[in-house]
């Protein structure tokens, strides 16, 4: 017999009933959320969690019936338009009307909803119809008729309505216009909020909300700190800066043909290829320097700009040295503003 994990003495099998149904629970909660929102990827996503659950169950527990249920009419639901879908092993199973049999079974499960149910029972007809004679399959329209209602008198009205439709073949009629797919929807989402209100206890809901919560707050220390470090590294960028100008303006004393074949001290990481993108930096700020001094005001916006968005491509470079680009930017235009006069402000 193998040893269970921790000294656990729970059988495992009900502990992964257990903990099927928390996920079952939390999938379905997750479906709501994203069918209300409309976000269909997100939703499509939790839709295939959702079937792997129930797929797995060999017997629906009495008390997630109508959790099962209400996943596998939203899947339906949100399938409702596209007629190659199929649900049911008789592929002339339109998705509404598989959803119209879960709705049924969700109709057993609570009786306090009469009106609602009601309502969204026949806009599931009306639109089960409908969507067949939008895509002028009226032959389709008239059989998926006699499927949807089962003779009832209460039914009878809508159903004589439907077949009257049918026969004009016209999908555009005030009847099918009314009660549309837009209002199906709406009507589902009505049906939803009501639910989850009743599901605010979801104990995988309730722990990850609590975890994410933790997180949050663990987030914002780590954010003031990484703060305190952004100072400490400004230092270090600072004082690694003056050391390269003070290296940069001993290679512009030397002969042209030195500077042609610069001798490179050796510091800490620095390469030859590294160094000479610096030297062209700090030279190109050199030339604007002087074109600033020479140039108008306007002028100066027109091209310092230009510096700036050029010195922001060239983050690469100044990174792998440790400097910020945009800090880097504004001490040149505070240096250019000192000397030209400006009382310009770094909008970067």
């Amino acid at each position: 017999m193998a040893a269970r994990a921790g000294g656990n003495s729970a059988p495992p099998a009900e502990v992964e009933a257990v903990a099927a149904s928390w996920m079952l629970e939390f999938c379905c909660c997750c479906l709501c959320r994203h069918f209300g929102d409309g976000c269909l990827a997100e939703f499509q996503r939790w839709s295939d969690v959702a079937y792997a659950l129930i797929n797995g169950l060999s017997k629906i527990p009495a008390h997630q019936k109508k959790t099962v249920y209400l996943c596998q009419l939203l899947i339906r639901i949100a399938k409702g338009k596209k007629l190659e879908c199929h649900f049911e092993n008789y592929k002339r199973i339109s998705p509404l009307e598989s959803a119209l049999s879960f709705w049924t079974l969700l109709e057993r499960e609570e009786i306090q909803l009469e009106k609602l149910h009601k309502d969204i029972r026949q806009l599931i007809q009306i639109q089960s119809v409908a969507v067949y004679m939008e895509n002028g399959y009226f032959k389709e329209a008239a059989e998926a008729l006699q499927r949807l209602f089962t003779g009832s008198e209460s039914d009878k009205p809508l159903r004589m309505k439907l077949a009257i439709i049918i026969k004009s073949k016209d999908p555009y009629v005030p009847l099918l216009q009314t009660f549309s797919y837009d209002f199906l929807i709406k009507k589902i989402k009505s049906y939803i909020e009501l639910f989850m209100k009743g599901n605010e206890t979801n104990f995988l809901l309730q722990a990850a909300t609590k975890e994410v919560e933790s997180q949050g707050l663990g987030a914002i220390i780590a954010l003031q700190s990484k703060a305190v470090n952004a100072d400490e590294n400004d230092k270090e960028n600072l004082e690694t800066k003056q050391r390269l100008t003070k290296e940069q303006h001993s290679i512009a004393d030397q002969s042209p043909g030195d500077i042609r074949n610069p001798t490179v001290r050796p510091h800490a990481g620095g390469k030859l290829e590294e160094r000479t993108a610096v030297q062209s930096n700090l030279e190109s700020s050199r030339e604007l320097k002087k074109l600033a001094e020479t140039k108008s005001k306007q002028s100066y916006d027109v091209h310092a700009s230009s510096w700036f968005e050029w010195l922001a491509k060239c983050g690469k470079t100044w990174t792998c040295f440790g400097f910020c680009p945009k800090k880097t930017a504004m001490d040149l235009q505070r240096r250019l503003e000192t000397e030209i006069g400006s009382k310009r402000v770094w909008s970067g």
